[in-house]
């Protein structure tokens, strides 16, 4: 018993962080109000969460590791802010046409998550690298994967002096100094530098060419809500769009997932119901609130259409579950058929396998939203196969504020970055910029899909999904596909030719 109690005393303090996070991730759960915010991330959830395999098992011996001693503050001038970590950044130079050349350069944007996966899983740099005789450099963003400040990530987001640091605009001056220090290193001086980045690294590609125009020549942003912040985008606009890929690939399917939430309130309000629904969909523990089955249900449904890239098609395979259960099948029935379909045929399904804790990118992310990157995204009441549930920014700041001790600041993106009047803004002020999408793309809906101006221009597809146009070139993909990256490509030739002019 002595040892069982000092166990809990020593990691009192970290259950206590634990618990709040997945108090958090049920943000407003009391009626039912809100869901858990889709997950952005340039690569879908199935690369697997766990241990990162070492880099040299992942990428050919082409990639090298550094580390930049980074500071920690870049903004002030007190003592603690010359502290210093250690950030990790990977250059390939096997197509490098070198400096004397002036071939460019392709720095990758890591975003909310480990550098690792990013090497194997973003294709847009290596196979642009011998089209360009490019130098490829990847870099981490501050706090996640190997870069996290004073070692351990869950020591540095519980102190709250050391996670003020954690910041986008923190990060951006980050990637500008090791940007410069590369360009140093490689006797660089006139390689012109191309920035790219997906979904929130998107966003901080099209915000460092704001920011520093003279470190980078031009960015590509794929699939980069940038609007998706106060009130620029339609708060019901994610889900809208998941609501229509559903419908357009089966009505059927649509139609049993709209009906399923009353269902599950309706077993549920019998007297054994939850016990009911836990066996039904093999929870891996009781349901003590339907609240969690249906966040997981819509986490499913969120992440299948985000992701829905050819040829596996994600969509297809739930609503194939769901369209194909045996005849006679009830609502709920078919519903955990779409689920076994999608998760795979499993001895039991963890209902907050969405929304580990203990997960880095969870973790880092729910830091970043309950401080700056508040995105107000939620369910609207009509034309949506989704139970209601508006966003709530009030009790979205009292749950922020209980975890962190901090009030998130919803419009500081706005007002840092811009927002409000984008159009006009960035036809005055910016320039070599490339807005990419895919409109079966949830959160394209929180995109800017029309040309601004003759450099900041909006390249999208129909038929595109989340990041799709940034992943490895395959044999199997689809000719509108093709043609969205060719455009890039082009685009970015531009840059560089009318570069080579002056």
């Amino acid at each position: 018993m002595k040892k069982v109690m000092d166990c809990l005393r020593h990691s009192s303090f970290h259950k206590l962080f634990l618990f709040s996070l997945i108090s958090l991730s049920c943000v407003m759960i009391s009626a039912g109000t809100q869901f858990s915010i889709p997950r952005l991330g340039a690569l879908g959830r199935t690369i697997p969460k766990s241990e990162p395999q070492s880099t040299s098992t992942l990428v050919s011996k082409h990639f090298e590791t550094f580390f930049y001693r980074q500071t920690l503050d870049h903004f002030n001038y007190r003592p603690e802010s010359y502290t210093t970590f250690l950030q990790r950044y990977v250059v390939n130079s096997k197509h490098w046409g070198g400096a004397n050349t002036s071939s460019p350069i392709l720095v990758y944007f890591g975003a909310e998550q480990a550098l690792d996966y990013d090497l194997s899983g973003i294709g847009f740099l290596t196979d642009n690298a011998p089209r360009f005789k490019a130098l490829l450099v990847y870099i981490e963003h501050r706090f996640y994967g190997k870069s996290v400040p004073f070692g351990s990530r869950e020591a540095a987001l519980k102190n709250a002096s050391i996670r003020g640091y954690f910041t986008s605009a923190q990060a951006l001056a980050d990637y500008a100094a090791i940007v410069l220090h590369v360009k140093k290193t490689f006797f660089a001086k006139n390689s012109p530098v191309i920035v790219i980045g997906g979904s929130y690294g998107g966003m901080l590609a099209a915000w460092f060419r704001l920011k520093y125009p003279h470190v980078a020549l031009g960015a590509l942003a794929s699939s980069a809500p940038i609007l998706y912040f106060d009130d620029l985008a339609p708060q019901v606009g994610y889900y809208s769009v998941v609501t229509k890929d559903f419908k357009e690939t089966s009505e059927s399917c649509y139609e049993t997932i709209r009906k399923s939430w009353d269902e599950i309130d309706k077993v549920a309000s019998k007297s054994n119901g939850l016990s009911i629904l836990s066996m039904k969909f093999k929870t891996c523990q009781k349901l003590k609130r339907t609240f969690d089955l249906k966040d997981y249900l819509d986490s499913i449904y969120c992440e299948a259409a985000q992701y829905d890239h050819p040829p596996t098609n994600p969509l297809n395979v739930v609503c194939g579950g769901i369209d194909g259960a045996p005849k006679g099948t009830d609502i709920l029935g078919r519903i955990f058929a779409g689920v076994v379909a999608y998760m795979g045929n499993k001895s039991c399904y963890d209902m907050h396998e969405f929304n580990h804790p203990t997960d880095e990118t969870y973790m880092g992310w729910k830091w970043q939203t309950c401080s700056e990157m508040v995105m107000p995204i939620g369910h609207g009441h009509n034309d949506s196969m989704f139970p209601s549930s508006p966003f709530n920014l009030n009790s979205f700041i009292r749950k922020c504020k209980s975890l962190f001790g901090v009030q998130p600041q919803p419009h500081w993106v706005t007002t840092y970055y811009g927002g409000h009047d984008l159009k006009l803004i960035l036809h005055r002020f910016a320039s070599n910029i490339i807005f990419s999408n895919g409109l079966r793309d949830p959160y394209s809906s929180g995109g800017v899909l029309e040309n601004i101006s003759d450099s900041v221009v909006a390249v999208f597809t129909a038929n595109g999904s989340h990041c799709l146009d940034i992943l490895p070139e395959k044999k199997s993909d689809p000719q509108w596909l093709v043609k969205q990256r060719k455009t890039e490509t082009q685009i970015i030739k531009g840059w560089l030719s009318r570069l080579a002019m002056y």
